[in-house]
């Protein structure tokens, strides 16, 4: 594969609460492309403007942002108006994959299984819940990293649990809890060419994968290929595939599901710019796939382009 990608900046770092993280992704890639004799260099967004980055003379960027401002369709945007090419999915993609209320609401128009939900807001009858059953997990459905994320057994716990995420997002999501084994399976291409990598089963303690165990502890254990028989395992993939085209995506991605207790996957969210630590899932799943740290990063960055310009030109 070719390396000849001039002038290549990484987007890292940012003004989201999932900073920390995108510092470390972004400086990872750095390192991968760097070693690879590619002309990589770091750009923190949280740091420096959009002016620094006209001047900064890029060919094209890798966006290892995570979360509001890189992640959400915001930076997407600004690169198509500077026509600088750049990895991952279009504005509006990456937008509706953000906002895990418009995710779920567009894979259940296309018949795609993903737990019941309500939507609250400020003043709304905290009450209304009880129909998905319990336990819950109420979410802020703008933020990534498992922030704001609480599991709710009964109703005496559930308004804490709201103004936590409420503290993230005017809207707060209210999802049926599925009991059962957690896995994600990271997807690479565009349209019809999209194919997913093999699936990653994370094993927290306690069954509780939060910052904390995703970042930071080596007490979670990841399986991957995830154990699971042939016949499920195609259609996990199969539908992590179907998932990330009906939401417009392209380049990569990362779709995260429940397989319940009957084997059924539910799906819960689709990242468009995912983790790339030492920790991080999308890179064990393509080492699986005999994929290299520095080769999957150099595939991703080969895909880089403007997805609104390319598509006006068609």
């Amino acid at each position: 594969m070719s390396t000849d990608f001039g002038r290549v900046g990484v987007l890292y770092g940012g003004h989201s609460a999932e900073r920390e993280v995108s510092l470390m992704s972004g400086q990872g890639v750095y390192d991968a492309l760097s070693g690879a004799g590619i002309d990589a260099h770091l750009f923190d967004t949280g740091r420096q403007t959009l002016v620094d980055l006209v001047n900064a003379g890029f060919d094209r960027v890798f966006i290892a942002l995570h979360g509001r401002y890189g992640e959400d369709g915001t930076i997407q945007g600004a690169l198509e108006m500077m026509g600088l090419p750049y990895t991952g999915s279009g504005p509006m993609a990456s937008s509706l994959s953000m906002d895990k209320i418009m995710t779920k609401r567009v894979w259940l128009q296309h018949g795609l299984p993903t737990p019941g939900f309500v939507v609250l807001t400020d003043g709304a009858d905290l009450s209304s819940v009880g129909a998905l059953g319990w336990p819950l997990m109420i979410k802020p459905p703008h933020e990534g990293s498992t922030l704001g994320i609480t599991r709710v057994d009964g109703a005496v716990a559930l308004k804490g649990a709201y103004e936590l995420a409420a503290g993230f997002d005017e809207e707060v999501l209210a999802e049926q809890f599925i009991r059962g084994r957690e896995i994600t399976v990271p997807v690479l291409g565009k349209g019809a060419a999209a194919r997913a990598l093999p699936i990653v089963e994370i094993i927290a303690p306690g069954g509780n994968y939060d910052y904390e165990h995703k970042y930071i502890s080596d007490d979670t254990r990841y399986i991957c290929p995830a154990e699971l028989d042939a016949g499920l395992t195609g259609r996990i993939q199969r539908l992590a595939e179907q998932a990330y085209r009906t939401l417009g995506c392209e380049g990569w991605g990362r779709a995260d599901f429940m397989l319940d207790e009957e084997g059924r996957p539910w799906l819960l969210e689709m990242n468009t710019s995912p983790g790339m630590t030492s920790h991080s899932l999308v890179p064990m799943s393509a080492r699986a796939a005999g994929m290299s740290y520095a080769e999957l990063c150099i595939a991703i960055l080969s895909t880089a382009s403007c997805k609104v310009r390319q598509h006006a030109r068609n």
